[in-house]
């Protein structure tokens, strides 16, 4: 019996992905529903369906009428300011959450989204569908078996475009109120793997971002970030959308007393390099680039998600998990405000921060 689910949000990321993970995963789920206060985008989801061969959702315009439906999990990919909400409102209706990237825009909001999941006996997952790249699970591999030894340090460099044209599609992005800059937005899927790589146990976070080349958007377009973890190790971030003319790349470095990584390509989908004892090669280096940035992880994020429902288990990324990386970029944005380090835990919003100043 096939699983189903209902999205809330039928923009880019919608259409592209989620759609693209439900034609995929057709044998073990459908959408029975498509919600999006923009009618003709709803319209357009469940066109798309049709095409591919499968059952034409219901449309929706007020995801509060969708939640209605019998449905077992909604997906939600709206404005990162409406995560949190929504998903709340999802969870008590006893519909299993998986929820786009970042989870929520404050710490306090997050925290909520968690507990209400777990009062409700309901699974929350969060969309870093990076953590599936073939390249990237070879490397998780390596980490979990210890063959790196003592990590020392890693790198996230997101080095990408975000032009005039882009923000202009959305008058919430580049909002504090609904997106943040090129850390929440853009890089926050690397910040993800740093510190999933890292361990996940974070200490102190010294960061700086600015707004260079973006005039027409309130938040970042570079950020930096120093963050030290109670392992030891340290995590730089760099994120910027200012590359010209077009995006560049996405890599992830890590380094150990007896293994060096470094994953690259347009989004962490590459290895380039791969040196560990008798190990100076990898198959995976001859990888394509996706695409686009967003790769083609929603597909097996979706297959987890629906097995953790079937099976009842926690799905691989839960909410707590995807509190992380949000944890680290709220970090760099309060230390910045603040002009010195933070320290861990993090309780701090994108509504705390004014527009840059330029």
């Amino acid at each position: 019996m096939k699983i189903k689910g209902g999205l809330i949000g039928c923009g880019r990321i919608g259409t592209q992905k989620h759609l693209e993970a439900a034609i995929k995963n057709s044998d073990i789920f459908e959408f029975e529903a498509v919600c999006d206060p923009v009618v003709e985008r709803a319209e357009n989801a469940a066109a798309i369906l049709d095409r591919a061969g499968l059952k034409r959702p219901k449309i929706y315009t007020d995801h509060r009428k969708m939640l209605e439906e019998k449905l077992d999990f909604v997906s939600i990919a709206t404005e990162s300011g409406k995560h949190k909400d929504i998903t709340v409102e999802a969870l008590k209706s006893g519909k299993h959450v998986l929820v786009e990237k970042p989870m929520a825009l404050s710490i306090k909001d997050a925290r909520e989204m968690c507990d209400v999941a777990k009062d409700r006996k309901l699974n929350l997952g969060v969309c870093f569908q990076n953590r599936f790249n073939p390249a990237v699970q070879e490397l998780r591999k390596k980490i979990e078996s210890g063959a790196f030894g003592r990590l020392f340090h890693a790198n996230i460099a997101v080095r990408w475009n975000r032009n005039k044209a882009y923000y202009d599609q959305a008058p919430w992005r580049g909002t504090w109120a609904m997106d943040g800059g090129v850390l929440s937005n853009q890089s926050t899927h690397g910040i993800d793997l740093l510190q999933w790589m890292l361990g996940g146990e974070m200490k102190e976070v010294y960061g700086y971002i600015t707004n260079l080349n973006h005039p027409y958007i309130e938040a970042e377009d570079l950020g930096t970030g120093i963050v030290k973890f109670k392992n030891g190790s340290v995590g730089i971030v760099e994120g910027t959308s200012n590359v010209y003319p077009r995006n560049l790349e996405e890599v992830f470095s890590i380094f150990g007393e007896r293994g060096t990584v470094v994953i690259g390509g347009i989004a962490t989908n590459k290895i380039l390099t791969w040196r560990f004892e008798n190990e100076e090669r990898h198959p995976f280096m001859d990888l394509p680039d996706p695409e686009t940035v967003y790769g083609s992880g929603h597909i097996p994020l979706y297959k987890d998600f629906i097995d953790s429902i079937k099976d009842g288990h926690p799905p691989y990324i839960t909410g707590e998990e995807g509190m992380k990386a949000l944890e680290i970029i709220l970090g760099i944005y309060q230390s910045s405000l603040y002009g010195r380090p933070v320290s861990f835990p993090i309780d701090f919003s994108t509504n705390l921060m004014s527009p840059l100043r330029r």
